[in-house]
């Protein structure tokens, strides 16, 4: 029988809350600039001269680093020490922003949102890892996982929304700048309420093979799959990329097994529902992810919404992804995380699924805010739950590397999906223009035809749920089949 916890919680102090509300604002931070840029690419390939082929590399440039580092980032945070390396991150974020913002060549943004991948894959898994050993007294690890879970959701939203007031109110190169003052607080924020790290790893604790093989490994990998639309998903370097970038992940893995300090420690694997929490993470996030991406263009491009109107319709969702974060924290308490996470996603499936049948001519009221509010309340459930799964049982030490594993997912993931859902929309729309169906009409039949795929991935992503574990966010208890890394205090 568990044993009551004593102890007053955290979370019900001003403290508790004021730095849950800190933890959660470095995460919305980097999952926002993954979508915050997409309104503003029209503006600022007008601005600065870019190419359609380099336009891509504004968002594409922040995923590939961000996912390519992610895994060493976590480790990183285990080893040196959790505030230190969101601080160090936080720093980075915050120069190529202002880089990023004052830029006058296509290099230079570009540029910039490469460095902003790579300090969001520092900031984030130690922010998350902070979360998960902060917060770990009777419901308070699980209350603030919900939190987190319900930003997770719903900045990508969020991301449309404030991109599109931004651009059309002080410009594009506000969807940049935003970011300082907020790093700024987040900072000092940090500084005073996070106590610091007194550990530190020496040199020989550290795999430096490892973070090279996973580094390159991933960089490849992420890299591949975001040109794979643009140069056929059978060419030659499509495959030779994909074949690379297996191989490298393979040499990663045997360097694991055999280490004495592996960068990512392989019996983290036996915490039972791990990987699946982490795999239909990554298949949910493909069909979601993919959605705001089509759904936008379809609004813009079909329906002639402005940047402004096309973020504001995101609005709704917003706030159904809070509420179902709210109500989905309740749940786990009572019946667990995997009966949420399976509702939530097929939930947000059949949201998807509502929202694949665009007209042409369609209304926001009746073709859009349905599906967009069915779709929230099943996106706010699995955020949550599939969060609180990937989390469950984690070592302290090994806070880091659970959370840079469930953000590697979300990353791969989204990669993966718009490379595949833009491949089968592309496809569709040119078939109906070689059958000279008006441009409108050929369009919204692509866009349906990768809303339709994304449901199905998400169908997809409760199944493999049907294997994670099913923890109701009690708090975390040794293991004994995985034994934690030793780590040099001084």
């Amino acid at each position: 029988m568990a044993t009551t916890d004593a102890r007053p919680s955290f979370l019900a102090t001003g403290r508790g809350k004021i730095t849950l509300t800190l933890l959660c604002a470095i995460a919305f931070l980097d999952f926002i600039d993954a979508s915050i840029v997409n309104v503003a690419l029209p503006a600022m390939r007008k601005d600065l001269d870019f190419s359609v082929q380099d336009l891509q590399w504004v968002p594409s440039g922040y995923l590939l680093t961000y996912g390519g580092f992610m895994l060493l980032g976590g480790r990183l945070a285990d080893l040196l020490g959790r505030r230190r390396i969101v601080v160090a991150g936080t720093v980075l974020f915050s120069l190529s922003s202002v880089t990023g913002g004052l830029a006058q060549t296509s290099g230079m943004l570009v540029g910039a949102r490469f460095a902003q991948g790579i300090g969001a894959a520092l900031m984030l898994p130690g922010t998350l890892s902070i979360l998960t050993t902060t917060f770990k007294e009777g419901g308070d690890r699980g209350k603030a996982l919900g939190v987190w879970g319900g930003v997770a959701g719903g900045a990508s939203a969020a991301g449309v929304l404030l991109g599109g007031l931004l651009t059309d109110g002080p410009g594009w190169r506000w969807v940049m700048l935003v970011n300082v003052p907020v790093c700024v607080i987040v900072i000092a924020g940090l500084f005073l309420l996070v106590e610091g790290d007194r550990r530190s790893a020496r040199l020989a604790d550290f795999d430096f093979l490892g973070a090279v093989l996973v580094t390159a490994g991933m960089l490849l990998l992420v890299y591949t799959i975001v040109k794979a639309p643009d140069v056929g998903w059978g060419a030659a370097r499509t495959v030779g990329g994909l074949a690379g970038a297996a191989v490298i992940l393979l040499a990663f893995l045997l360097n694991e097994q055999r280490g004495r300090n592996p960068l990512l420690p392989l019996s983290i694997f036996r915490i039972r529902g791990l990987g699946a929490a982490d795999v239909a993470m990554l298949v949910a996030v493909a069909g979601i992810s993919s959605m705001f991406f089509f759904l936008s263009l379809y609004m813009e491009n079909v329906l002639g919404y402005s940047p402004m109107k096309t973020g504001s319709a995101y609005l709704p969702l917003c706030f159904g992804v809070g509420i179902a974060a709210g109500i989905s924290s309740q749940l786990l308490a009572r019946i667990g995380t995997r009966p949420v996470m399976v509702a939530g996603l097929l939930l947000a499936g059949g949201g998807v699924y509502w929202l694949s049948r665009i007209p042409v001519d369609g209304a926001y009221l009746t073709d859009l805010l349905p599906g967009l509010m069915v779709a929230s309340l099943g996106l706010g459930l699995a955020f949550v739950s599939i969060t609180t799964a990937a989390n469950a049982n984690v070592a302290p030490d090994r806070a880091g590397i659970a959370a840079a594993l469930l953000n590697a997912s979300q990353q791969l993931g989204g990669a993966l999906g718009l490379a595949i859902f833009s491949a089968l929309a592309t496809a569709r729309t040119d078939d109906l223009v070689a059958d000279r169906r008006p441009m409108p009409d050929a369009l919204t039949g692509g866009f349906s035809r990768a809303l339709l795929a994304c449901s199905i991935f998400l169908a997809a992503a409760a199944v493999v749920a049907l294997r994670a574990a099913n923890t109701r966010g009690e708090a975390e208890q040794p293991l004994e089949d995985a034994p934690s890394d030793p780590v040099p205090v001084r």
